[in-house]
């Protein structure tokens, strides 16, 4: 790597850079993230839009003690390759290597693991009251924000209590018109308005400067009629002024990729005593121009090809031919969405990454995307089912965690026929731990009123949406980010509570709880060609579970293996030992397979499974041990 860039080991080599040099490095950083994205799927849009704001503030702050937390955290990469990090960065979401996502374990300049939105202001008002506790105000606090992200319900507790608590606090708003898709809803439009009136910050200014230069014998009518002019102009301008009006000295909207500009507000608002707020104007996708057309695309898109003639133009993407189980579940919904007009969809933000899009242009009245909130969306779809409407709630698995509550008393206390659709459940690979949706089994499980299901295949998948659509009750579907299987077989039809036995075997059971039925199916092989009598069965219904199935198999097998791709505690195996206790039955021969209790890092789905020994020979070889094992305690038994 030659240029700046290569001469960059850490935000303090920024400083001696002029200018033009600081602009010529945001060229370098572009060209890098270019690099990266051609050999491997990984977030770009988003970085390219922040390469600027990125050097801006660490030209201004020292952030080896001032703090610095990103919102969401997938446009890391420009502060990455700046934080000392450039020669591991082509490593980045490779197994071993850079997370996607600030990381503190990699640097000092990484605060917090930040992949769910919204949490920026909170955690960064946090950190400036635990430094003046601890006497050290001296450091800034600095949160940024996308305008994507700020309608989730936790950013406005944050500035409420910032307001409050008045504390020195800069919230630095990322407005680029888009989270994943573009931003929708009120703040969506009250920004649009903002950004139409970039002259407010100096007028502001000037009808202050002309109060302060009133005589000082002037009267009280006068001095409140100037008062209410300015708060007449505020109002005319900006709807309220919402951030003034929580406490907020508001500046802006500034030009983004104006590094120049950037640095001199950024050296302004360090000198504010209390909570202030820098609106700055963004283009997700600069610089790239195939991003700036479509950033929806290129927010993570397929390693691709550039035009060897121009950069800037994109000549091929490498794109997958498998079908994944995301498109296999927005297909089933479009279905059921034209048999059935009751049928709604609702999304937080994630009308691409859920593949809706043929479904929010096939019946936009039915569509709802309520921008990144999924407490609201949840409530939201409980108030819509009351009314007689069923609708089906697609959020990935880990950001529906955020609506736990929801789900508790506005949905199953409720007992209202609500369909998740929990996309991402299992391990999402290069994501890592904070998409790994591996605790959905544990958290819907626990509530009443609440039927949780997990497909085997792609065929299960859309019996379990029209079962869910016709049930009386929430019902939950659980699937992973990978490409679909199907199985050549005949299918059986669901019912609730009903396993499906591919297979019966006199020496053990696999029971597979979820799309690794495949490997399940393979184990079994590979253990048939060794001489064991291993069968598989396809659970389908994590609750209620086929007691009929599962008891026999306890009864008539040697072992009963359970393998599920979520978090041990509390999931699938937990349960089947909870109904073999309820049962009277001994729980020796139930063996467990699935995640430990640990967060798992980033790297490929495959990769990972083998880790885990979630793959056909990881469960296998565990199903031989364990097996094993039970032979070895019936002779101890025995020779006693």
């Amino acid at each position: 790597m030659e240029g700046l860039l290569a001469r960059v080991d850490s935000p303090a080599d920024l400083q001696g850079l002029s200018l033009d040099q600081l602009n010529q490095l945001a060229a370098e950083v572009r060209e890098a993230l270019c690099q990266v994205v051609q050999e491997r799927p990984a977030h770009f849009a988003s970085n390219l839009g922040v390469v600027e704001l990125c050097i801006a503030l660490h030209k201004v702050f020292d952030f080896r003690r001032d703090r610095l937390i990103w919102d969401t955290g997938h446009q890391i990469y420009p502060h990455k390759l700046i934080t000392g990090r450039r020669d591991q960065f082509h490593t980045i979401r490779t197994k071993g290597g850079l997370m996607g996502y600030p990381n503190p374990k990699e640097s000092i300049y990484d605060l917090f693991v930040t992949g769910h939105a919204g949490c920026s202001v909170s955690a960064t008002l946090g950190l400036r009251a635990g430094d003046d506790l601890l006497g050290e105000s001296d450091r800034h606090a600095v949160a940024v924000i996308g305008d994507g992200a700020f309608p989730s319900g936790i950013v406005y507790e944050a500035l409420n209590n910032a307001s409050g608590l008045n504390k020195r606090l800069i919230v630095i708003l990322n407005d680029n018109k888009m989270s994943i898709c573009p931003r929708v809803g009120g703040v969506a439009q009250y920004l649009d308005r903002l950004r139409l009136n970039p002259w407010y910050d100096g007028l502001k200014s000037e009808v202050q400067k002309i109060l302060h230069q009133m005589p000082q014998f002037i009267g009280q009518p006068t001095e409140k009629f100037l008062s209410q002019v300015k708060e007449s102009v505020k109002a005319g301008l900006h709807g309220g002024m919402l951030f003034e009006e929580l406490g907020f000295s508001y500046i802006g909207p500034i030009d983004g990729h104006d590094i120049g500009s950037l640095c001199s507000y950024l050296d302004k608002v360090k000198e504010v005593e209390t909570p202030v707020l820098l609106h700055i104007v963004t283009e997700k996708g600069h610089g790239f121009q195939p991003a700036e057309e479509d950033p929806v695309f290129f927010h993570t898109p397929a390693p691709f090809e550039r035009c060897k003639e121009d950069d800037n133009k994109v000549v091929s993407i490498k794109k997958s031919s498998s079908q994944a189980y995301t498109h296999i579940a927005s297909d089933a919904i479009l279905e059921q969405m034209r048999n059935n007009p009751k049928v709604t969809v609702l999304t937080a933000a994630m009308c691409q990454g859920n593949n809706l899009s043929k479904i929010r242009d096939t019946f936009p009245e039915r569509f709802f995307d309520t921008g990144i909130c999924e407490s609201h969306t949840v409530a939201f779809a409980a108030g819509m089912a009351k009314a007689g409407i069923r609708p089906i709630v697609d959020i990935y698995s880990t950001f529906l965690q955020r609506s736990f509550d929801q789900i508790f008393q506005e949905v199953a206390l409720q007992n209202l026929p609500v369909t998740f659709m929990l996309d991402r459940a299992g391990l999402t690979g290069p994501d890592g731990p904070t998409h790994h949706g591996v605790f959905d089994v544990g958290y819907m499980r626990m509530f009443p009123n609440m039927v949780v299901m997990a497909p085997g295949d792609a065929a299960d998948l859309s019996q379990m949406l029209e079962f869910s659509l016709q049930h009386d009750t929430a019902c939950s579907i659980r699937y992973p980010k990978a490409k679909a299987v199907e199985h050549s077989r005949s299918v059986s039809p669901l019912e609730l509570g009903k396993a499906e036995v591919f297979e019966w075997g006199t020496d053990g059971m696999i029971v597979a709880c979820g799309t690794l039925l495949d490997e399940c199916l393979k184990a079994a092989e590979l253990l048939r060609e060794e001489g064991l009598d291993v069968g598989v069965i396809n659970a389908r219904f994590i609750k209620p579970l086929d007691e009929t199935v599962l008891l026999r198999a306890l009864d008539e097998c040697g072992f009963v293996l359970t393998v599920e791709e979520a978090a041990l505690m509390t999931g699938f195996g937990s349960a089947v030992l909870e109904m073999a206790n309820a049962a009277g039955k001994s729980t020796r021969t139930i063996c467990r397979m699935g995640l430990p209790d640990q967060f798992v890092e980033h790297g490929e789905r495959g990769e990972l499974l083998h880790d885990l020994g979630l793959d056909a020979e990881g469960i296998a070889s565990r199903a031989r041990e364990f097996a094993q094992s039970l032979t070895l305690y019936e002779d101890a038994g025995a020779s006693e």
